[in-house]
């Protein structure tokens, strides 16, 4: 069976009875026994999607299927999913079963989504490469020496390699951008407050986004204008209409798009990378587009305060895994203290640790005011000035990455190093906008790259409609 790369190809298949929802299912369970030593998948709900298949195959021939049958689709191993293991890649989490679906699952399966399996990522969605999974690294399909990203790697390498045709992943501070970027996929993170984040597992609650790994803008828009809205169980939820974005991709207007020259001069950027952004920009002012260069002298403040605040609520949301309440209980504690520090000493791994233990830092008495205070500062300093800038112009156009994917083992051993990954990704958690990052690169060493758009605030629709017209550069 072809590979596909969009829901219209399948549901135009489907019509035609070329194929049926259950013999996609049964293709893509092949591949991904095929492709198991990518280790992308945890497990693999097989028996549950083929029956699945059945009764959407039973809809379409009554014509009352939803409008994702045929959309095959993967979790990240932090979104909740009823009846169905869940552990954050986490030792900590092992054996526990989640009670209650997260509201995107519920809203994708309504719609006839198939959830065909929950897929590795780094420990607690902490990482920029999937090498701090409790389960094993994930491999960079279209190089398996390199990594696919993180920490939503196994989401990435899942859609990259054709496991399926779809994933949700988690972005904190770059977590679906980055792996998108280094396996040529289109990786969305929605602005803060339009999807729910209620029934994924939290690392840091003021920047988490769940959202999605795509081949097509159709397909990113599509999920989620199914998956925002509304939603009684996050209170942090923005009530504001959710516009069809599927409807809405043309796009014929002129428009002001800004990038920031420390950026794109940045000595770490690769001169590749560099060379591909300005060949985009001038193809922008080709079409008629303005096209300006902006001074952003922040950008040595943003990975910082990214780290302080977020190591910060970990901190705090991680708590509650103590070896008492659920999941992961030291078989070496004798008593209630050995119980709390044994269990979480051997459940955690070593990145999940290093930022437990500096988000308890930046908390403590007498640095609380010294870093958590002056990080929120910056952070509103931050918004500010990107809004700023965005209320001359629609977009701001930057890299996903400074370069393309690494080796497996390159960087792991320096945590200051992997941090730096998110350099380019952080400015869209730390102030709340949608950003998307786009295929729109192939580098000298045959790996892929995408460049970053971030639009306004709750302005997913015009960032998609301006998103198809870029990658079709």
């Amino acid at each position: 069976m072809k590979q596909y790369r969009s829901l219209a190809e399948i549901q135009t298949d489907l019509q035609s009875h070329a194929i049926s929802v259950k013999q996609l299912v049964e293709a893509y369970l092949q591949r991904v026994e095929e492709k198991k030593h990518l280790n992308a998948f945890l497990e693999v709900f097989a028996s549950e999607a083929l029956e699945n298949a059945e009764q959407i195959d039973a809809k379409l021939a009554e014509n009352k299927a939803g409008g994702l049958a045929g959309m095959v689709i993967g979790l990240k191993d932090n979104i909740c999913y009823k009846g169905h293991k869940v552990s954050a890649s986490s030792k900590i989490l092992e054996g526990f079963e989640s009670l209650y679906s997260a509201t995107v699952v519920e809203r994708l399966l309504a719609e006839d989504a198939i959830i065909i399996g929950r897929l590795n990522c780094d420990e607690f969605a902490m990482g920029s490469s999937n090498e701090n999974s409790a389960f094993g690294n994930v491999l960079n399909p279209l190089n398996e020496k390199k990594v696919p990203g993180g920490s939503s790697g196994g989401s990435a390498t899942a859609v990259a390699a054709g496991l399926c045709l779809a994933t949700l992943g988690s972005d904190t501070g770059g977590s679906i951008r980055q792996p998108a970027s280094f396996c040529g996929l289109v990786g969305l993170k929605p602005t803060y407050g339009r999807v729910s984040r209620y029934g994924l597992i939290a690392y840091a609650s003021s920047f988490d986004q769940i959202g999605t790994f795509t081949h097509t803008i159709e397909d990113a828009s599509l999920l989620l204008e199914i998956m925002a809205g509304k939603d009684e169980y996050d209170s942090t939820l923005s009530s504001e209409e959710v516009p069809k974005y599927s409807k809405a991709l043309s796009f014929s207007k002129k428009t002001n798009i800004a990038y920031y020259k420390s950026y794109v001069e940045h000595e770490g950027l690769d001169p590749e990378i560099k060379k591909r952004f300005f060949e985009i920009i001038e193809k922008l002012k080709q079409q008629g587009h303005s096209v300006t260069e902006h001074d952003f002298p922040f950008l040595d403040y943003l990975v910082p305060a990214y780290y302080v605040l977020t190591t910060a609520e970990a901190s705090s949301n991680l708590a509650r895994y103590d070896g008492i309440h659920y999941g992961y209980r030291s078989n070496n504690a004798t008593d209630l203290n050995t119980t709390y520090t044994k269990s979480r000493s051997e459940g955690f791994g070593p990145e999940v640790k290093r930022r437990i233990m500096l988000g308890t830092y930046v908390l403590s008495a007498g640095y609380y005011d010294a870093y958590y205070t002056q990080a929120q500062k910056v952070r509103r300093i931050l918004r500010d000035k990107t809004n700023e800038v965005l209320s001359t112009n629609d977009f701001i156009l930057l890299p996903t990455t400074p370069h393309t994917a690494f080796d497996i083992g390159q960087q792991v051993a320096d945590p200051i190093k992997m941090y730096l990954e998110d350099i380019y990704t952080v400015q869209a958690n730390l102030t709340g906008l949608p950003a998307i990052s786009l295929p729109l690169g192939k580098h000298s060493n045959n790996m892929p790259f995408g460049l970053q758009l971030m639009g306004k605030s709750f302005c997913e629709t015009e960032m998609f409609s301006f998103a198809k017209n870029l990658i079709n550069l």
